[in-house]
């Protein structure tokens, strides 16, 4: 079977992180909007009148359509091993999948605080100020969190279980998001929290996930996607 992953072309998004375990999977897929005439294909598929999705990403999967990424994600980690076989793993992969989604809507709200609709520049003073807490009390939070799965009750490699989940590899996806939009709060920050940077050098280092990070097909970050570099959010 070859999956057709639906997301705008030009960003990574909360695309990247189905794309990351579509290619840790060795998986056959096809970015539809990628290709010619890929966007006029999406946009008619978000019209469809059984299972539409709000918005990309969705994923289909023979006859399957999947959307919201945490949810696609909870099937590719059932299909391709990337997820536990009991109910309980299961459920703890798909809940950190859920806690990473809630960090990514902040970090879009620190650029985008007041609305979708507006630019970036008509609300900058309310961005800086989003921002400022985020950094200060949002981004030690969750990492802090992450952190103390990978650390306590003992050291351990992965998020779940005793081998890499998708919750892996899209808390790596986070963390050079982070690195991207916020350099200077994370390479202060990454010096508490070794272990998340030891997890993401071993995701990184994954032979599937090194080629697709060297490839074309990995877009590189931009302003115009979920992590954007405005310097002065970056205190």
């Amino acid at each position: 079977m070859v999956y057709e992953l639906y997301y705008w072309p030009s960003i990574q998004g909360r695309g990247e992180f189905v794309r990351l375990a579509l290619e840790e999977a060795a998986a056959d897929y096809v970015d539809v909007a990628r290709r010619e005439g890929g966007m006029k294909r999406l946009m008619a598929a978000l019209e469809v009148e059984e299972y539409p999705s709000f918005a990309p990403p969705f994923l289909k999967a023979g006859e399957l359509t999947i959307g919201q990424a945490p949810n696609i994600l909870m099937y590719l980690g059932e299909q391709h091993a990337l997820a536990p076989r009991t109910d309980p793993g299961r459920l703890w992969a798909h809940q950190l999948q859920l806690t990473i989604a809630d960090l990514v809507t902040e970090v879009h709200d620190t650029h985008h605080p007041i609305s979708t609709s507006l630019y970036y520049e008509d609300q900058k003073p309310e961005a800086m100020r989003r921002a400022a807490d985020f950094v200060e009390t949002r981004i030690p939070k969750f990492l802090g969190y992450f952190a103390r799965l990978l650390t306590n009750p003992e050291p351990r490699e992965f998020l779940v279980g005793d081998r890499l989940s998708y919750a892996d590899l899209s808390l790596f996806q986070v963390i050079e998001g982070l690195r991207y939009a916020f350099p200077r709060a994370m390479r202060r920050m990454e010096e508490e929290y070794p272990a998340l940077t030891a997890l993401r050098d071993r995701v990184a280092a994954r032979p599937n996930i090194a080629a697709y990070l060297a490839s074309e097909r990995r877009i590189p970050f931009n302003q115009n996607g979920i992590f954007r570099r405005y310097p002065e959010l970056d205190q």
